[in-house]
């Protein structure tokens, strides 16, 4: 990678690092202003540390409900983009380019997993790890403008995991894989459509949920009305439940008949870091699950506000 490649790369690392921060900075101050606009409402005292700035807050609140201004306010200020976190500004303009690739000497059963990964997303492709490093193969995708590097991993020749970096600035996230069920392990599959699928999530309603939708619905291009195909992400318990079918419309009536197309499993998702695979240790954890939390304390979590 040339002297000028690095340069340019570390530069539109920092300009994103720029709009972040400004994004982050207006979304905290909006938030202290809501807390001040909630206890006014509701004739509760206003909190402790929001006291001393409370009317400075209310004098700068002019945008308090006014989405529209305040995005063509924070885009000038951030270069002219409307939506400061613009990982993905380009989805649903540009259909995503996808490179899928495995640990090092994968299984037999990884390299099938893998090919029929290669026949889920539309537009993407299969590469052969060889002794290569992530950092090389990172590299030769950006310079090729892949939008998402997927890495497989196994454990005793069994598919467990599945790292999803999305290019060039991330993020990164990292999805545990169980049950899977390949498309030969399933009776009476149907045949693999190659038509762009309609995705359905159920149950991702949180800040988090909403991110990991994100996450996953761009490595999907936009499919056509008359496509066929549906790929469903099911959230329960925390496990987002992975299914793939087809349907055609039952002759001389309303009802449609699916058929399953596999492959199937379950994901659960481990962490997020805001950058890319090859600058692990260097990036921000946007968030990572710690399983052994105190289950008390974590079902009331669940409860008040569930993560998903």
């Amino acid at each position: 990678m040339s002297g000028f490649s690095l340069r340019k790369q570390a530069r539109l690392r920092r300009e994103y690092l720029y709009r972040k921060s400004i994004q982050e900075r207006h979304l905290a101050t909006q938030q202290r202003k809501d807390k001040v606009k909630v206890a006014l409402q509701g004739g509760t005292e206003i909190p402790t540390e929001l006291q001393e700035n409370a009317l400075e807050l209310m004098a700068g609140g002019d945008w308090d409900d006014s989405g529209p201004k305040l995005a063509v306010e924070l885009g000038a200020e951030a270069g002219g983009l409307a939506d400061i976190d613009d990982e993905y500004r380009w989805a649903g303009v540009e259909d995503p380019k996808i490179v899928i690739t495995t640990s090092r000497d994968p299984s037999s059963k990884l390299k099938q997993f893998a090919k029929e990964i290669k026949l889920l997303f539309p537009n993407s492709q299969r590469l052969n790890r060889g002794n290569y490093e992530n950092k090389q193969l990172l590299e030769a995708c950006r310079s090729n403008m892949v939008t998402d590097f997927i890495v497989l991993h196994e454990t005793r020749g069994n598919p467990d995991s599945m790292v999803i970096s999305h290019l060039p600035n991330g993020p990164t996230a990292y999805f545990t894989l169980a049950d899977v069920l390949m498309r030969h392990d399933i009776p009476n599959i149907g045949t693999m459509s190659e038509q762009y699928p309609h995705l359905i999530f159920h149950n991702f309603k949180s800040k988090l949920g909403l991110r990991t939708q994100n996450i996953l619905k761009f490595l999907f291009p936009v499919p056509k009305d008359d496509s066929q195909r549906v790929v469903s992400f099911i959230n329960w318990d925390d496990w987002i439940l992975f299914r793939q079918h087809t349907y055609k419309k039952v002759k001389e009536g309303k009802d449609y008949e699916l058929t399953e197309i596999g492959p199937r499993f379950s994901m659960k998702l481990y962490r997020i870091m805001m950058g890319t695979l090859d600058q692990e240790g260097a990036a921000d954890t946007e968030f990572v699950l710690r399983p052994y939390m105190n289950t008390a304390r974590k079902r009331k979590f669940l409860s008040d506000e569930d993560p998903w």
